[in-house]
């Protein structure tokens, strides 16, 4: 599918994957809303690329979705293009010395990546099945959900995030098949270790050894390099109903 003359959707645009995203999808020419948390669009600031636009809102929230797909659909550009970046990765073991995994916690993981992704994925689907088709295939868009390596290796601590990201994972089939009729391509990045601003605060003796557990190459991976992928399962219109890591063979361990 072409990117040019598009409209995309990115949530958690404001930073990390979502901003590399963004970026490079507005560069190939889509006209591109940032969905974020208002916090998080502060912190952006000025830092925001031609071609994007920042809305305010949360994924788990029907008004805030339906409300910027309704500001999407006023820039009379149609929606083809959806990518969930959106997400949170706190840590907590079933149990512990401080006794069994906060239940609020576990809650919350779950409700920002998995049922956040669901909520943007079916309102986005239904405003892209509204749009003409643009092939002979009868396709209409496409997306991208974020899972990662955990939904596989869970790590000691991942026991919610690795719940949710598996979650993520285990829609990309059934995802694929439910928006076939309407011409809507589903698929799924699972990361490995990306730098991104959840890693600022570590020591650069834990990010060397971060580094050295990744096979080749034996480095985080980066924003951009997401975003390349994004781009080219845009691009790849037999590309369907897949989750594709991205993680340099990192098998993650339990620690």
């Amino acid at each position: 599918m072409e990117i040019q003359g598009t409209a995309a959707l990115v949530t958690g645009g404001a930073s990390g994957l979502g901003a590399a995203t963004a970026k490079r999808l507005a560069d190939a020419g889509a006209t591109v809303f940032g969905l974020d948390l208002a916090q998080s669009i502060e912190r952006a600031g000025d830092n925001v690329p031609a071609g994007v636009t920042l809305i305010p809102g949360d994924v788990t929230s029907e008004e805030d979705v339906k409300a910027a797909l309704e500001k999407i659909a006023e820039a009379d550009v149609a929606l083809r293009i959806v990518v969930n970046c959106a997400g949170v990765g706190w840590a907590g073991r079933i149990l512990s010395k401080k006794g069994p995994h906060d239940l609020d916690l576990f809650r919350t993981v779950i409700t920002v990546n998995l049922l956040g992704t669901f909520n943007v994925m079916r309102l986005a689907a239904e405003a892209i099945s509204k749009t003409e088709t643009v092939d002979d295939s009868g396709q209409r868009g496409v997306v991208v959900n974020t899972a990662s390596v955990a939904a596989f290796e869970g790590q000691i601590g991942q026991i919610a995030y690795s719940a949710s990201k598996g979650g993520v994972h285990g829609m990309t089939v059934p995802a694929a098949r439910d928006l076939a009729q309407f011409g809507i391509r589903v698929n799924t990045i699972a990361p490995g270790i990306i730098d991104t601003p959840m890693l600022a605060g570590v020591t650069d003796e834990y990010r060397a050894g971060l580094e050295a557990g990744v096979p080749f190459p034996s480095r985080l991976g980066n924003p951009a390099e997401y975003a390349q992928l994004v781009q080219m399962i845009t691009e790849h219109d037999y590309l369907n109903g897949e989750t594709i890591r991205m993680d340099g063979a990192l098998r993650m361990a339990p620690r």
